[in-house]
């Protein structure tokens, strides 16, 4: 106890002490007497002695609300006394050197800066300056520098700046002086200005001289030296200072000899210093030029190879992979135009913008590639320092958001005249009808019957486990002898798909005016003679009037111990020669379930059809009730393509079924990337290696494909498909290059393509080199998807993730300023991958995402009318207009059908709220197709919750706002060239007809009183993870913009998050965390926005699906398919039941509900919301460094080194390892 009282005794006493002699010296301040300089003296060696012993002490002085730091500073900036002033200065040292840099922060703010330079100024004109007290400055300054970011101007200012480089000059041999003396020329030199002016003086020519030739001697100071040449060389006038006295060849030579000499790997902070030096010199094409000259290529190769080994020189070759793919010579891609290779000619040319420039250029310009990248050589004089960037960055603040609150007002306004907007009643009839005809009967369910019109009934989407189980339970409600008589039906009747008849070929005219019936074949041009024996190709040809056409013989097999029920097809058809010399050559072939119709030529005899061959069974219990092999032909018959395509692929003729494995996100390998920028580099060193030949190109229409055995052969020739062109680069590595979307000249990500003669046992690595986006998903964890032939044969109809050694990450090919928006410079990026496949010259198909095409959908939409009950459903299919192709754009109206033609139950009927949906305005993000199929499969299933979704309300969806870009396989626009999801504000009827209408309809209900209750547009998200949603508030943007407290008055409901929290409680993959309700400036002309601002709708709401995975939930860690997706659609319809219920409790007797709403009222009522910006990703953008970084996830300080120097300088004085200075940095 006493011991305590001691203590506290002590320490007590050590405060009073603190306080009573920073008391004294404040008085001495104030004083001003001749006699005081003792006790100046004596108070401050007593208050440098106690903060050197005293932790508190220190603590104290730099505390909140504490005047030690004031009274310290007053003294030295009065004080004549060259002793109190060395007092001072110590003190101040010790108060910085720990702390994590508050307490430097803190002598910033008390204006510690501008008195140390002042004095600085004062003590330099001192003959000769007192060497203790510039070391002594100089080393404060060093330490308070990087927390100041006007240092250099107030340097500047106050003259300053060139006492610390004479200082240097003239004592040279003075390493305890220069060494802090270069330390505040480095913190000078981070500012433009600053470094232009030092280097007129010389600076960069002395740093040279300093870190000279090779010597371990002094190696603290040579760190440091380069540290400041690194920052003094981004200057782009002493990086052509530099190249101009020959120091990129010096710099080289420097690097080798480290590396030859550090075998023992001490000095790993001065070898990467020279790289950041080399890297600044590099920024300049002179920089590039001559460090190629230096042969730098092969010598930063081979040492980074000679680093490999040792996992603690990563940094090392992390620097050289950066500069070396930056000094990669710039490539052009190999395509003679950017533009699409696929030409429409729009009917009306817009007065301006991306398109109007497209069709302005003359022919012969060069839109590839840009004459020269000099772009990046201005003459630094001109760069201008950013004096208030500090200001800037104290806040966040994004420019974006919309901070005009007259404009985030909603204003209902219909834009047309109602009497124009009259011609969208015929798509409303629902209003009008009257039922007197119909013979309407009670709401109990009604089972399907099980015939061959209908095919089954729907199977509510779920997933996981719950899918499995009542997947197989659906099959056992069927029984075997009615799957058997249906399946024997299905093929004893003729073969749907190959009827053609008259008044379908005249209706269906080709998008060139052409009368004849174009043919169909599945994409395979060389298939092996196993999957001959399997496949046929589905031909539709040029009929004569007197054509015949065959049934197909089927035979039904039943497997005695499975339940499942497999088919074989025993007629024999022809199918094409791999030449395609000809259609109708080659030994007969027998097809399963999928493919058990075939196609007879004119010659053959009725003899044909009895033939016998070998069987292929396929088993087929688990194949979605809603596709149809025969129905989809007949779709793609109609289907208006601009390449006129003539071939099916397999994918979407058989099918698609989820895998019944879990597809893990895949774990990134460590050094993946950099490896496959290595063998980048490799391409310019080892040219000879390199076969550079042409196996694939749409551009070339004569080109012959080689007939090699060792050769992959490639084919995008069919709906959806983008391939442009592919280029064997070494054995088995091919560069693909992706078409951009017609009328334009870029939008370069989906992908979808065939691939054939491959073999097994080797890893084919493909790299498509045209990407254009800084970032993606591939790079954390997603993987292209593959769909095998040979495993559809198997009975394993599915796409699956596939792939390994994936990353993303820019490229040596240039991208013109053309294609970039005008900006020079500018690179493409590369997706990799490696693919083993299983089986020997199988056919495989690669895509983006799960392949979801427009004869896909009108097959779909057609077998759910055909299945769903009329007598309890209310569906009608309409075509809302035609695309400019000439393809329809379909519209869906779904809802229950009255319980009877009683003025009630009418009335009731039409009265119901209207819930508006739309989905693939972007065609590449065909997950909305497919969350679009679960919602619409939900809705005409006979689960009751549906049954009670369609008396709560009508549906009106566009399950497809861009079937041209769907159908030819572009990625964003339509055939006029632009994102449609930007033109909802004044949409063009010529050039946005989809657009165009999907709002009248909008304004139609508005105009009739009957406002949509939700609006809900279905996107696809390709940098974020989970299933969330945008939407439309006024508080949060102006939360979000901290303009005012204003928003605080606003008065709006919160109604508008009540749906997506009910998401967030009831759908796996939705996360309510990444969901945003602000409005941006640039998505004002979006479906969301206009639809809530211009239409009045409050509950307007884009739904973003992850293209990769989940990181939050159920599925947590897993890659997402089309069994979530759809599931997502149905827990969609879901949500807005509970929405109903929620909406009016009372009538549905729900007193809960009430609780839970106020819950979600209450929960969107706090300003601490999960919101986050629109445009922030979920995983980090790759900023300039990082875009060059050759292993992003292994070696983060690369994103900092601008800094780092800073920040290694302090860590070196207080101890600490390189691998530590890593750590520093990343806290």
């Amino acid at each position: 106890m006493n011991k305590v009282k001691t203590s506290s005794e002590k320490s007590g006493s050590t405060t009073s002490r603190t306080m009573s002699l920073l008391s004294q010296l404040e008085k001495i301040n104030s004083d001003s007497l001749a006699g005081e300089v003792e006790n100046a003296r004596y108070v401050t060696s007593k208050i440098l002695h106690l903060v050197q012993s005293q932790e508190k002490t220190r603590k104290e002085m730099t505390s909140k609300g504490s005047t030690g730091m004031e009274v310290i500073l007053s003294t030295l900036e009065n004080t004549r006394d060259p002793q109190t002033t060395l007092n001072i200065l110590n003190i101040l040292i010790e108060l910085v050197s720990v702390g994590g840099g508050r307490r430097a922060s803190v002598l910033v703010t008390k204006g510690g800066t501008q008195i140390l330079l002042q004095l600085l100024l004062n003590v330099s004109k001192d003959s000769p300056p007192n060497e203790e007290l510039m070391v002594l400055l100089h080393t404060l300054l060093a330490k308070i520098g990087p927390k100041d970011k006007k240092i250099g101007m107030k340097a500047r200012i106050n003259g300053a700046l060139n006492i610390s480089l004479n200082l240097v000059k003239q004592n040279l041999q003075n390493h305890r002086l220069i060494l802090p003396c270069l330390q505040v020329l480095r913190v000078y030199s981070s500012n433009s200005v600053n470094a232009v002016s030092l280097g007129k003086n010389g600076v960069v020519e002395l740093m040279f001289k300093i870190i000279g030739p090779f010597s371990k001697k002094n190696t603290s100071l040579m760190k440091v030296a380069l540290d400041t040449l690194a920052a003094l060389l981004k200057s782009k006038t002493n990086a052509r200072r530099a190249v101009d006295r020959g120091y990129v060849h010096a710099l080289v030579t420097i690097y080798v000899d480290w590396h030859r000499h550090d075998s023992r790997h001490r000095y790993m902070l001065i070898r990467k210093g020279i790289l950041q030096c080399i890297k600044s010199v590099t920024n300049i094409k002179l920089g590039r030029k001559a460090f190629i000259d230096a042969n730098g290529m092969k010598i930063l190769y081979n040492t980074s190879q000679e680093c490999l080994a040792v996992r603690t020189l990563d940094p090392l070759v992390n620097t050289s992979s950066l500069i070396m793919r930056k000094c990669f010579p710039k490539n052009r891609l190999p395509l003679p135009t950017i533009k699409s290779a696929f030409h429409f000619q729009l009917p009306v040319i817009p007065a301006n913008g991306p398109v109007a420039q497209l069709y302005s250029l003359p022919p012969e310009v060069d839109d590839v590639v840009d004459e020269s990248d000099d772009n990046d050589d201005v003459e630094a004089e001109s760069e201008i320092e950013a004096e208030n960037e500090d200001d800037k960055d104290q806040h966040f603040k994004n420019d974006d958001i919309e901070t005009d609150i007259n404009k985030l007002k909603p204003r209902q306004e219909l834009g047309r005249p109602i009497e124009e907007l009259k011609i969208y009643e015929q798509f409303f009839p629902e209003l009008l009808e009257n039922f007197q005809e119909c013979d309407l009967v009670s709401k109990e369910p009604k089972p399907f019957r099980s015939d061959a019109n209908l095919g089954g009934p729907i199977v509510v989407p779920t997933a996981g486990e719950e899918h499995c189980a009542e997947a197989s339970q659906s099959v056992k409600e069927i029984s075997l002898k009615e799957s058997n008589s249906l399946l024997a039906e299905e093929c004893n009747i003729r073969p749907a798909f190959l009827e053609l008849s008259k008044k379908d070929s005249n209706k269906g005219s080709s998008l060139h005016q052409q009368n004849d019936q174009k043919k169909l074949l599945p994409t395979c041009q060389c298939l092996s003679q196993e999957i001959v024996k399997g496949l046929d190709r589905i031909t539709l040809q040029n009929t004569a009037k007197n054509e015949q056409y065959f049934g197909a013989g089927c035979a039904i097999k039943k497997e005695s111990k499975t339940s499942l029920t497999t088919l074989a097809c025993s007629k024999p058809c022809e199918h094409v020669s791999p030449c395609r010399s000809s259609l109708f050559e080659g030994s007969p072939v027998q097809l399963g379930k999928l493919c058990c119709t075939g196609v007879d030529s004119e010659e053959d005899d009725d003899s044909g059809s009895n033939s016998s061959g070998e069987q292929v069974i396929l088993e087929v219990s688990d194949i979605s009730p809603v596709h149809d092999s025969d129905l989809y032909i007949e779709m793609v018959k109609n289907t208006k393509s601009v390449p006129e395509y003539s071939e099916v692929a397999y994918p979407d003729y058989f099918g698609h079924i989820p895998p019944p494995f879990k597809e893990p996100i895949l774990e990134r390998p460590y050094g993946v990337q950099r490896t496959k920028i290595s063998q980048d580099i490799e391409r310019l060193i080892h040219q000879n290696d390199i076969i550079d030949r042409v196996v694939y190109d749409l551009d070339n229409s004569s080109y012959l494909v080689p007939e090699e055995a060792d050769l992959l052969k490639f084919n995008s020739k069919f709906e959806s498909g983008n391939l442009r062109k592919v280029i064997q680069i070494r054995k088995n590595e091919y560069d693909l290059i992706l078409n951009s979307d017609i009328n334009s000249n870029h939008y370069h990500q989906w992908f979808y393509f065939e691939v054939s003669g491959m073999k097994t046992g080797i890893g084919y690595r493909f790299n498509i080199i045209n990407c254009e986006k800084s970032n993606s998903q591939f790079n954390y964890g997603m993987q292209p998807l593959m769909y095998s032939v040979q495993e559809a044969l198997n009975s394993r109809p599915c796409w699956t993730r596939v792939g390994t050694d994936i990353c993303y990450y820019k490229n040596h090919f240039s991208r013109s300023s053309i294609a970039a928006g005008g900006q020079k410079g500018k690179s493409y990026y590369t997706i990799t991958f490696t693919v083993t496949f299983q089986h020997k010259d199988d056919v495989c198909y690669f895509a983006y995402h799960y392949p979801y095409t427009y004869s896909t959908l009108k097959m779909h939409l057609q077998k759910l009318e055909s299945m769903h009950n009329p007598q309890q459903i209310y569906f009608r299919h309409d075509a809302l207009c035609e695309t400019l192709a000439g393809n329809s754009c379909p519209i869906v109206t779904i809802t229950a059908m009255p319980e009877s033609n009683s003025y009630e139950h009418i009335c009731q009927f039409r009265n119901r709220p209207y819930i508006f949906l739309t989905a693939r305005v972007h065609p590449g993000e065909t997950n909305a197709s497919w969350v679009m199929k679960g919602t619409l499969e939900y809705l005409m299933s006979n689960n009751p919750s549906a049954q009670s979704l369609r008396e709560s309300y009508i549906f009106k969806i566009i399950p497809m706002l861009n079937p041209d870009g769907v159908i030819n396989g572009n990625h964003r626009c339509s055939l006029s060239g632009e994102d449609l999801n930007r033109q909802w504000q004044n949409p063009n009827p010529d050039l946005h007809p989809t657009i165009y209408h999907a709002k009248g309809l909008l304004q139609y209900l508005s105009s009739i009183k009957r406002l949509p209750l939700v609006y809900c547009d279905y996107h696809g998200h390709s940098r974020k993870k989970n299933v969330f949603m945008y939407g439309c508030s006024i508080k949060e943007t102006m939360w979000h913009t901290n303009v005012s407290s204003s928003s605080c008055d606003l008065i709006e409901d919160p109604g508008y998050r009540t749906l997506p929290k009910i998401l967030s409680q009831t759908a796996p993959a939705f996360c309510m965390g990444s969901c945003s309700f602000v409005v941006e400036k640039s998505k004002e002309s979006t479906a969301r926005v206009v639809v809530w601002r211009e239409i009045g709708v409050q509950r307007s709401y884009t739904m973003e699906s992850t293209l990769c995975g989940c990181d939050q939930g159920k599925y947590k860690g897993l890659q997402i398919g089309t069994r979530e997706l759809e599931e997502m659609g149905a827990k969609f319809s879901l949500g807005l039941l509970r929405l109903r219920r929620l909406a009016s409790p009372l009538e549905y007797n729900l007193p809960s509900s009430l609780d839970i709403e106020n819950d979600l009222i209450e929960s969107s009522c706090k300003v601490t919301s999960p919101t986050t910006y629109v445009l922030d990703e979920d995983e980090p953008r790759f900023l300039e460094e990082i875009d060059y970084s050759a292993e992003s996830n292994d070696d983060p300080d690369i994103e900092l080194a601008d800094n780092a120097g800073d920040y290694e300088a302090a860590n070196q004085e207080d101890g600490l390892s390189d691998s530590e200075s890593t750590r520093t940095l990343l806290s």
